[in-house]
């Protein structure tokens, strides 16, 4: 699969810089072509450890490859109403290409009417309906994480084909997203979340395993295969230090492959934020003209 020692390190911000590139090359170019830099609001709820990091990683992506972004923050008593009103006015506003609404919400927002409330042409997390149920057979436009991570696969030439995926996280836009895509590479996907009996017979199986499920250093060496593939999606702060869901130095010398955090998926994410904005971006104008 990969080379031993150094290679099994999979660095997602040498291949997201190596995107992001290309990325503001296409930005500066719609600009020149339409007179127009695309637009991007981030909405976010409450305060949330792991999605603070995050958003600072997008505002500073945006940056970087010349894409205009806005925040939009509401205190985490906010209700569902005045969540979607928010939305509604970015769905109307014309100088805004994409909404970016940051997962996890704060537990009493409805989260389905949030979803439904989004304008499927600035979805940028894939998480409307319409474009949710297009990833049963076309993921060009796709939820931003599992995207990333199917995007760093290909990238270190991971074969998906006839692999077994275990994946523990049934999130909305991680877990279930990430299994209908790896279904559509013909691999055998098994799916593992909080009510999984006995996680380490499922994680032992696993040819790719990938973790999503906010604890830290859940997955532990006993855990998993040997010559296999570890996808830490976890963001978790402990104590001074940023770690993932799976125990990094534990892990690593078992493993053909393995994301660090921080340096793994986070930035890959972030990239596609970036391009998913662009595709909305490119099919806004073309629309309007």
């Amino acid at each position: 699969m990969l080379e031993r020692m150094s290679g099994r390190i999979i660095d997602g911000r040498k291949i997201a810089f190596e995107i992001q590139y290309t990325i503001k090359e296409e930005v500066s170019s719609l600009k020149r072509r339409y007179g127009i830099t695309p637009n991007l609001a981030i909405v976010a709820s409450g305060e949330v450890e792991g999605s603070k990091i995050y958003l600072r990683m997008i505002k500073n992506g945006c940056q970087n490859v010349n894409i205009y972004s806005n925040e939009y923050f509401l205190p985490g008593d906010a209700s569902t109403d005045e969540l979607i009103q928010l939305i509604q006015r970015l769905n109307s506003d014309k100088g805004v290409h994409g909404i970016l609404v940051e997962m996890p919400l704060p537990e009493h927002i409805g989260v389905k009417e949030v979803m439904e409330s989004i304008s499927p042409k600035k979805d940028v997390d894939c998480i409307h309906p319409i474009n949710y149920g297009r990833l049963l057979t076309d993921d060009a436009l796709a939820p931003c994480t599992p995207k990333g991570i199917m995007v760093l696969l290909d990238k270190k030439n991971i074969e998906l084909k006839g692999k077994e995926v275990v994946i523990v996280s049934h999130s909305i836009t991680v877990g279930k997203p990430l299994a209908l895509m790896m279904l559509n590479k013909d691999a055998t996907v098994h799916v593992c979340h909080i009510f999984t009996k006995n996680l380490k017979a499922h994680t032992k199986r696993a040819d790719i395993l990938i973790v999503a499920a906010g604890v830290p250093n859940l997955i532990k060496e006993d855990m998993v295969k040997r010559d296999s593939i570890i996808i830490d999606v976890g963001m978790n702060r402990v104590g001074k230090r940023l770690c993932g869901d799976v125990d990094f130095e534990g892990v690593k010398n078992k493993v053909d492959g393995i994301t660090p955090v921080p340096g793994g998926v986070g930035p890959m994410t972030v990239t596609m934020v970036l391009k998913n904005t662009i595709r909305l971006f490119k099919h806004q104008i073309v629309m309007q003209r």
